[in-house]
């Protein structure tokens, strides 16, 4: 029992010398390649299993002969051990220069392409997730193409819009400091409405950067819908009377919510407006709410008469800048008796709509829009509160 645990004792001593100089030289080496790691790896492997099998062969006291031939024996086995485990750690290296090539390219703006049959786990696993990255980083790419696309728009949009009540502002000083204004106090009027439209323009866009830049301060309060509802119709009221459209909001229950008040009647105020706007003389705007089938949420609706909006511009209705097409202009009809005949009220920066969203996905909600018969339905969808 004493010559096994004395031959053990010599067998680690030889191997924990061998390991603790390999530690030394993996130390040493450790900012190089993973083909000098693994080769230092493989060499302390193979050296201490040699140390600790001549120190124990040393010990033994065998003869010169024996001696020689164990020693021989032994150094074939570390020679060959050595050469294979060379040979499959450049194999995995192989592969890792694979991966790095397929990650520089994906660096390059590329995507990432995984090398097939990788040596090892890890390797697997690395590269699944830098497929994963890539695949993110895509998606990411594409978003932002589609918000610079969307800005490029945005200013152009602003661009025209904001030039021509200018020009029109121009044109009627010039007239009124020329002494040409035939009915003065008309000019000043139409100045005054020019003045409100630009003033309401760059408010849009205020709110709008505000809600990009997540700068957007809520002020949430316990209320009722039927309360909100009602503050958005009082104030779109007139814009209805003077277009010949009625307002229908009879079906809204008294649900409470948790939201900013000011903020959700700018929604409200924002839909009304926009579906006056597209619905024809002697037309309806409906708008109702009620708590949704699940129990969790309030959904209030907006519908109009516009005659739909087609489906390929649904997925872009709420996108800042987009006004949507002729389709939704509704057809010059005859307004009903006892109503003046009155243009539609001009288009805006196609930002309110754009807004709408913003606000509600602040307030944890979701905004949409579908066709129905004879018009498309906004709903705006706000969680009630615990």
């Amino acid at each position: 029992m004493k010559d096994i645990l004395l031959i053990a004792l010599f067998a680690f001593g030889g191997a924990v010398c061998a390991g603790a100089l390999g530690a030394l030289v993996l130390r040493l080496v450790r900012h190089r390649s993973v083909a000098v790691s693994l080769t230092v790896i493989a060499a302390v492997t193979v050296t201490a299993m040699l140390a600790g099998t001549l120190a124990v062969a040393q010990a033994m006291f065998l003869s010169r002969h024996d001696l020689g031939v164990v020693t021989l024996v032994v150094a074939m086995a570390a020679v060959v051990s050595l050469a294979v485990a060379l040979l499959l750690g450049r194999w995995v290296v192989a592969r890792s220069r694979e991966l790095s090539l397929a990650a520089r390219d994906f660096g390059d703006g590329g995507s990432f392409a995984a090398p097939p049959g990788l040596a090892t786990a890890e390797l697997a696993s690395l590269s699944r997730e830098l497929a994963a990255t890539s695949e993110k980083l895509a998606v990411s790419r594409e978003r932002e193409r589609a918000l610079e696309t969307s800005r490029r728009e945005l200013v152009a949009w602003i661009s025209h819009d904001l030039r021509t009540p200018l020009a029109g502002l121009r044109a009627m000083s010039e007239a009124l400091e020329d002494g040409m204004a035939e009915d003065p106090a008309r000019y000043h009027r139409q100045i005054r409405t020019e003045v409100d439209r630009l003033n309401s323009m760059v408010g849009d866009l205020f709110e709008l950067s505000r809600i990009h830049a997540g700068a957007l301060a809520l002020s949430p309060s316990r209320m009722s819908v039927y309360d909100l509802v009602g503050d958005a119709l009082s104030g779109v009221h007139p814009l209805a009377r003077e277009r010949g459209v009625r307002l229908d909001g009879g079906a809204v229950d008294r649900v409470p919510v948790e939201v900013d008040g000011k903020e959700m009647t700018r929604v409200l105020a924002n839909l009304l407006i926009n579906a006056i706007r597209h619905t024809p003389a002697d037309g309806t705007v409906a708008i109702a709410a009620s708590v949704r089938a699940a129990g969790d949420a309030v959904v209030v609706s907006v519908t109009d008469g516009c005659g739909g909006i087609p489906a390929e511009d649904l997925p872009r209705v709420f996108d800042t800048g987009w006004r949507g097409s002729q389709a939704r202009t509704p057809p010059s009809g005859v307004a009903p008796a006892g109503v003046a005949s009155v243009p539609a009220p001009p288009a805006g920066a196609g930002l309110g709509l754009a807004i709408v969203r913003g606000i509600v996905e602040a307030h944890a909600g979701r905004a949409a829009v579908r066709n129905v018969p004879g018009g498309c339905r906004f709903e705006v969808t706000l969680p009630l509160p615990a």
